[in-house]
């Protein structure tokens, strides 16, 4: 009985509710504001609960120890996240949606000061914290204004470069209803390397080739890499 009575009262003190205001995550927050907390501090606001034995935190703690980074946990499936007991569908859609809201907020940051393109790097910088880590192949169009400003960041929807018809219409015809006076394309390879395939060659000559029927420039296609990225404007390839 006495056992059970510390192994009790050892479980309450690993209760987030049971700790000094000061301490709990989300007070913490509301108190300091975000910046105060570390990353497992606000991993765990996002679980909310632990498991029996398991705070937030400790919960938090292991899920970084794993991953290591925010960045790490992109991305995943609920196979990479088997191993921690208690950690449902629902938690990993919180942390899933975080993540994504944290990738987001810096395109939604772009679009409202209408940034100003000079370099491809420009657009790399926009575009890289979203786009290097995806498994699956995505094609963006950054559509230019006549002083080379951001009108709107789009993503096309009905293929890749391997697709190249339907994609090109598709750039075109929401070019046209954007009153872009130019477009820079850009994509990412999975494989996280840089170079163009002669399917990303093909695919750039014949968005050319549209862009000065239709009147829209294409300025650059780039790709997107780990961390790294190729310009075929910077390669003197366009």
């Amino acid at each position: 009985m006495i056992l059970a009575n510390m192994k009790q009262k050892n479980i309450n003190k690993k209760v987030i509710r049971n700790w000094p205001e000061d301490d709990r995550p989300r007070e913490k927050l509301l108190k300091k504001g975000a910046q105060a907390l570390s990353n497992s501090e606000l991993l765990a606001i996002l679980l909310r609960t632990g498991t029996p034995g398991i705070s937030a935190i400790d919960l938090a703690r292991d899920v970084l120890k794993k991953f290591k980074t925010f960045r790490n946990m992109t991305h995943t499936d609920m196979r990479d996240w088997k191993d921690f007991k208690g950690l449902g569908g629902a938690k990993i859609a919180h942390i899933q949606a975080a993540l994504e809201i944290g990738r987001r907020f810096r395109e939604d940051e772009i679009k409202e000061v209408r940034q100003k393109i000079k370099l491809s790097k420009d657009i790399f910088d926009i575009l890289m914290p979203r786009m290097r880590d995806l498994k699956k192949e995505v094609f963006k169009v950054v559509f230019l204004d006549s002083q080379n400003r951001i009108i709107e960041i789009y993503e096309a929807t009905e293929g890749t470069v391997n697709k190249a018809n339907p994609i090109i219409r598709d750039i075109f015809q929401k070019a046209l209803q954007s009153y872009a006076v130019s477009i820079i394309c850009v994509h990412n390879h999975p494989s996280g390397n840089k170079t163009p395939s002669q399917q990303d060659k093909d695919f750039t000559k014949k968005l050319i080739d549209v862009g000065i029927a239709l009147e829209v420039k294409v300025l650059d296609h780039i790709i997107i890499g780990d961390n790294d990225y190729y310009s075929f404007d910077d390669e003197k390839v366009m």
